[in-house]
């Protein structure tokens, strides 16, 4: 898995690439962590170029969703590949999170 960072004017852009699993996703974690312990408040996770997504993932999502809601910021997802969208409606995810088709529509709510 590959993670990259970029600043945007309204937000903080992650991107992953490859798989999220258990054997990772302490990374993604940690990166959320070090963004959010910096003051970033509104984070953008564009999943385009992401294969696979375990329970692991899954979690580490929530909890950074968590940790933002709790300091009034804000968590969204875009770009879910097919596969990875199934995964969250089926979990039931979908209804916890802002999810949006294309990175510019994600961009327009923060």
């Amino acid at each position: 898995m590959e993670i990259t960072t970029k600043k945007h004017e309204s937000c903080t852009i992650i991107e992953i690439k490859g798989r999220l699993n258990t054997t990772n996703f302490a990374e993604l974690e940690s990166e959320f962590n070090k963004l959010i312990d910096a003051g970033k408040r509104s984070l953008l996770v564009d999943c385009s170029a992401l294969d696979y997504v375990s329970s692991s993932g899954l979690r580490v999502f929530l909890v950074a969703l968590k940790a933002l809601k709790k300091l009034n910021g804000k968590f969204v997802l875009c770009n879910l590949q097919e596969g990875i969208l199934e995964v969250f409606e089926v979990s039931g995810f979908i209804t916890i999170f802002e999810v949006y088709v294309t990175k510019e529509e994600a961009l327009g709510v923060f």
